[in-house]
C-alpha cells in the first residue's frame, strides 16, 4: 500500500470516530439540527410534526383550548419529545391579554393566577411602541416563570368591521399601527428568552364559520392592509413563531397555502422561524406539511394518517417533512425548557398590576368633554354611579384571549380607593341580574344584562345627593361569535338611562359622564350629545377600576387615540355589507360546514368588495364623516403644533414637527403623519397614515420635536397586476395630524424617480 493511500485512509477513518465514536449517541444538547434530523426515524419525524405527546387516537382528542394539563395546567397545548435525541417538550400557552393558565391545581395549595394585561384594543391606542413594549416585558415575565415557551399572541389581525366578536384582540383597522403595535410587543416579550406566535395568518377578520370561511381578497388588499402589518412585525421583532388562521384565502386554507408560507412570508419577507396552525385547523395534514406549515396543532391520529397517505402518494416529500422538523428543532433549542431553566412560579404579580394599572391610562380615550367636565374637581366629592357594568367591569373578552386573575377592580372599587363618596344604592338591584349561567367551555360568551332604569323619584333624590353622575356601558364579545346588529346600538334601557340619568342631573346644574367599558366600536352618533363628558375605557384588565379613577380625577390626563374609526351608522363603512349579520349561528363548532367552497356568503365565502378600502380609508374616499374619525382623542390640556418641515433623503423622508403644551396639564400628545399621493397610476385612498410617535409627558409651556422618518417603500401601493410594489414619481403631501380629519399643519415633497419593488408571489386574489 503506499503510503499517500494509507495517509487518506488513516484521516478518513479518523473523521469518522470524530463524527460518530467520541461524540457517543447523537443528541440534539451536544449535536446539530442537521445531524438529529439524520438521526431521526420516519415515525419520529412524523410524530414531532404533531403537537402534543398525548396518545394519537383516531379522533381529535389533543387537548381544547385552555384544558391542556400535561405539563402546565391550563396551558394550550405542547410539543412531542423524544428523550433518547435529547429533544424535550415545549409548551404553548394562550394569550394576547396576558398568559392563560389554570389559576388552581388539584392536591396543591399555591395558586397561579396571572395578570390581566389591558385588551390588544387599548394598548393600540396608547400609540405608545415604548409603553407596550414594556407590558410585552412583563407579560413574558410571567410566561418564563411559569414555564411555557411560547405565548400565543399577539393577534393582529385588522378590525375590518365593528361587529368582529375577536376585536378586542386585535388592534386597528390600520396595518401600521397592527404592525409597530405588535412588533413593540414581540420585542417585549421575547426580550424574557421566550416565544410569541403572531396570529391569525391572515385574513382572520369574522368569527361565523371561521373554520371553513373563504375569505376572497384581493391581491392588493392582502399585501396593503391584511398581510401588511405581518410584514412589519416579522421585520421589525423577529418572532419565533407565526401561526396560521383558520379561515382560507381565495379557496386555499392558510395552513395550506404555499404561496403564503413559503412564497410571502418566508421568501419575500425572510422570516426564520417556525409556523403552527391554529387548533384543529385546515382539511388535510399532509397538504400543510407540504406547504411549510411545520407545526399541526393539536395532533391527532387523523392528521398524521393524512401525512403518510400525503407521503405515499407523492403529494409530499420526505424533504418536506425534513425541512420542517428541522425548524421545529431550532425553534425547540431556542426555548426555556430546554436549556433548563428553573422556572419560580413566583412571578412579580404585584409589580404587574401595576404596571397594567399605568399602561391602560394612556389607551383611554376621552371622546367628549363639554365644559370642563372632567376631571372632577376638588368639589366633587359625591358619586352615584349608574349602569350594571360599573358594578362588574369588564377585564378583556372571552375565549383564548382571556385571562385567569386573581381579582378585577371595578369601577365602584375604584372610585372608592380613589376616596370618592359613592351612592352605591343601585349596587344590589343591578348585581341581582347577574347572568350565573356556567359556562361550559371558554368560548361561550355571557350576555350582559338588561339595564335597571331608575324611577324619576330616586333619580331626582340621587341628583339631590350627589356632585355627578356616572354611568358605565358595556360590551362583552369573545372568540368563535361575531357580535349581533344589535349589539352594535344602545339598548332603550341603555338610552333611557342616559337621558333621564341626564335629565335629572342637569335639572340640578350637576354634570353626567358616560364611562365605555367596551372591547369594540359601538355606535355613538345618535346619544353623544346628551352627557356631558364620554370616557372610553375600553377594557383595561384587572385594574380597570382604578384606571378610570385616575383619569376621572386628574391623576392623569388622558392621552389615548383612537386607533379604530367610530363610524356614525353602522352601514357607513363598506365592509358592513359584506359581513355575516346575525347568521343565526351562535358559534363555529355548532354550524353543519364540512369545506371550504359552499355556498351561503358571508358565511361560507364572504368577499372582500371594500378592497383597500378600509375604516378610515372608506370614509374618507366616500366623503362621509365619522362619529368620531380614526386617530381622534381630547386632552385636559392644549397642544399647539408648529414649524412642521418635510425632508427628503436619499432613502424617504424625514418629517419634524415641534408639540408645545399651550395649557395649565401635563399630559402627552401624538403626532400621526399621513400621506397623500400624486395623482395618476393606481387609485390611492385621500390619505394614509406612514408614521406616528408619542410625546414625553410635556409640563404646560414645555414643548418637544418629534421626527418621524418614512423610506421609499413605505410610500409604495401594490400593483396587483405587475406583482410588485411602486412608489410613484411626484409631489406628495405629508399631514400632520391629531386625527385622520383633522390635520394640524401640511407639507410637500418630490419624489423624483418612480420606485418599485418585485413581490412576485399572488394568492390568485381578483
Amino acid at each position: 500500500m503506499k503510503s499517500s493511500s494509507f495517509t487518506s485512509l488513516f484521516v478518513a477513518a479518523a473523521a469518522f470516530c470524530a463524527a460518530s465514536c467520541s461524540e457517543g449517541p447523537v443528541n440534539l444538547q451536544t449535536s446539530s439540527v442537521e445531524d438529529v434530523v439524520k438521526a431521526m426515524t420516519k415515525e419520529q419525524k412524523l410524530k414531532i410534526l404533531l403537537g402534543t405527546n398525548l396518545d394519537l387516537e383516531e379522533k381529535n382528542s389533543g387537548p381544547v383550548v385552555g384544558q391542556h394539563s400535561l405539563f402546565v395546567p391550563g396551558a394550550a397545548g405542547s410539543t412531542f419529545s423524544f428523550e433518547e435525541l435529547g429533544i424535550t417538550n415545549t409548551v404553548l400557552a394562550d394569550g394576547p391579554a396576558g398568559l392563560r393558565i389554570s389559576p388552581t391545581r388539584e392536591g396543591d395549595e399555591n395558586t397561579y393566577y396571572c395578570t390581566y394585561f389591558p385588551i390588544g384594543t387599548l394598548l393600540a391606542s396608547t400609540w405608545n411602541q415604548e409603553l407596550i413594549e414594556s407590558v410585552g416585558k412583563a407579560m413574558g415575565e410571567e410566561t418564563k416563570e411559569y414555564g411555557a415557551d411560547v405565548l400565543l399572541a399577539p393577534a393582529l389581525n385588522i378590525q375590518r368591521n365593528p361587529l368582529c366578536g375577536r376585536n378586542f384582540e386585535y388592534y386597528s383597522e390600520d396595518p401600521i399601527i397592527s404592525g409597530k403595535t405588535a412588533a413593540a410587543y414581540v420585542r417585549g416579550i421575547q426580550s424574557n428568552g421566550v416565544g410569541t406566535s403572531i396570529k391569525h395568518f391572515a385574513g382572520n377578520s369574522q368569527e361565523t364559520n371561521r373554520k371553513l370561511n373563504n375569505a376572497i381578497i384581493s391581491d392588493r388588499a392582502l399585501r396593503e392592509i391584511y398581510l401588511k402589518g405581518f410584514e412589519i412585525a416579522v421585520k421589525e421583532s423577529d418572532p419565533w413563531t407565526v401561526m396560521t388562521s383558520y379561515n382560507g384565502i381565495n379557496g386555499t386554507p392558510t395552513a395550506e397555502s404555499y404561496p403564503l408560507l413559503e412564497g410571502i412570508l418566508r421568501g419575500e419577507w425572510g422570516f426564520k422561524g417556525m409556523v403552527m396552525t391554529d387548533w384543529s385547523s385546515g382539511n388535510n395534514g399532509g397538504a400543510q406539511i407540504a406547504a411549510g406549515n411545520d407545526l399541526i396543532m393539536p395532533g391527532n391520529k387523523q392528521r398524521y394518517n393524512e401525512i403518510v397517505a400525503a407521503l405515499e402518494d407523492g403529494s409530499l416529500t420526505m424533504e418536506d417533512v425534513d425541512r420542517d422538523v428541522t425548524r421545529i428543532l431550532e425553534f425547540v433549542k431556542r426555548t426555556p425548557r430546554f436549556q433548563g431553566y428553573k422556572f419560580s412560579n413566583k412571578p412579580d404579580l404585584q409589580a404587574h398590576a401595576q404596571i397594567t394599572r399605568q399602561s391602560s391610562l394612556e389607551g383611554m380615550v376621552l371622546l367628549k368633554n363639554n365644559a370642563s367636565a372632567l376631571p372632577f374637581t376638588s368639589a366633587v366629592s359625591k358619586v352615584a354611579l349608574l349602569g350594571y357594568t360599573s358594578f362588574d367591569f369588564i377585564a378583556g373578552g372571552t375565549g383564548s384571549g382571556s385571562v385567569n386573575s386573581s381579582y378585577v377592580v371595578s369601577l365602584l372599587e375604584g372610585l372608592k380607593n380613589g376616596g370618592y363618596q359613592v351612592d352605591e344604592r343601585l349596587k344590589d338591584a343591578n348585581l341581582a341580574m347577574k347572568d350565573n349561567t356556567v359556562r361550559k367551555n371558554i368560548l361561550a360568551v355571557v350576555e350582559r344584562p338588561e339595564e335597571i332604569v331608575p324611577d324619576a323619584k330616586t333619580l331626582a333624590s340621587m341628583a339631590e345627593a350627589n356632585d355627578v353622575a356616572v354611568i358605565t356601558l358595556g360590551r362583552i364579545a369573545g372568540e368563535g361569535n361575531d357580535r349581533l346588529i344589535e349589539n352594535f346600538s344602545l339598548t332603550q334601557n341603555e338610552l333611557a338611562l342616559v337621558q333621564k340619568t341626564t335629565e335629572a342631573f342637569h335639572k340640578v346644574g350637576k354634570k353626567v359622564v358616560v364611562i365605555l367599558n367596551i372591547g369594540g366600536v359601538i355606535e355613538t352618533a345618535s346619544w353623544k350629545n346628551i352627557p356631558d363628558a364620554i370616557l372610553l375605557s375600553w377594557q383595561a384588565g384587572q385594574e380597570g377600576g382604578n384606571s378610570v379613577t385616575d383619569i376621572l380625577s386628574g391623576k392623569k390626563s388622558p392621552s389615548g387615540r383612537l386607533a379604530v374609526s367610530f363610524p356614525a351608522k353602522f352601514n357607513d363603512l363598506g365592509s358592513s355589507s359584506n359581513f355575516p349579520i346575525n347568521p343565526g349561528i351562535k358559534n363555529d363548532s355548532g354550524m353543519n360546514r364540512t369545506r371550504i367552497g359552499m355556498t351561503d356568503r358571508n358565511i361560507d365565502y364572504t368577499v372582500y368588495e371594500e378592497d383597500i378600502y378600509v375604516g378610515y380609508r372608506w370614509l374618507q374616499k366616500k366623503n362621509i364623516a365619522a362619529s368620531y374619525p380614526f386617530g381622534y382623542g381630547l386632552s385636559y390640556t392644549t397642544f399647539q403644533w408648529s414649524d412642521a418641515a418635510v425632508k427628503t433623503t436619499k432613502d424617504g423622508i424625514t418629517a419634524t414637527v415641534k408639540v408645545t403644551n399651550t395649557g395649565s396639564v401635563a399630559s402627552k400628545d401624538v403626532v400621526q403623519l399621513y400621506i397623500s399621493a400624486p395623482e395618476g397610476g393606481l387609485d390611492k385612498p385621500v390619505r394614509e397614515l406612514k408614521a406616528y410617535a408619542k410625546t414625553k409627558e410635556l409640563a404646560p409651556g414645555e414643548s418637544q420635536v418629534i421626527t418621524l422618518n418614512v423610506s421609499l417603500y413605505d410610500l409604495a401601493s401594490f400593483n396587483q397586476d405587475a406583482m410588485r410594489w411602486e412608489t410613484a414619481a411626484g409631489q406628495y403631501t405629508a399631514s400632520f395630524g391629531a386625527s385622520c380629519d383633522e390635520i394640524k399643519q401640511n407639507a410637500t415633497f418630490q419624489v423624483e424617480k418612480a420606485q418599485s419593488w418585485s413581490a412576485p408571489t399572488s394568492l390568485k386574489g381578483k
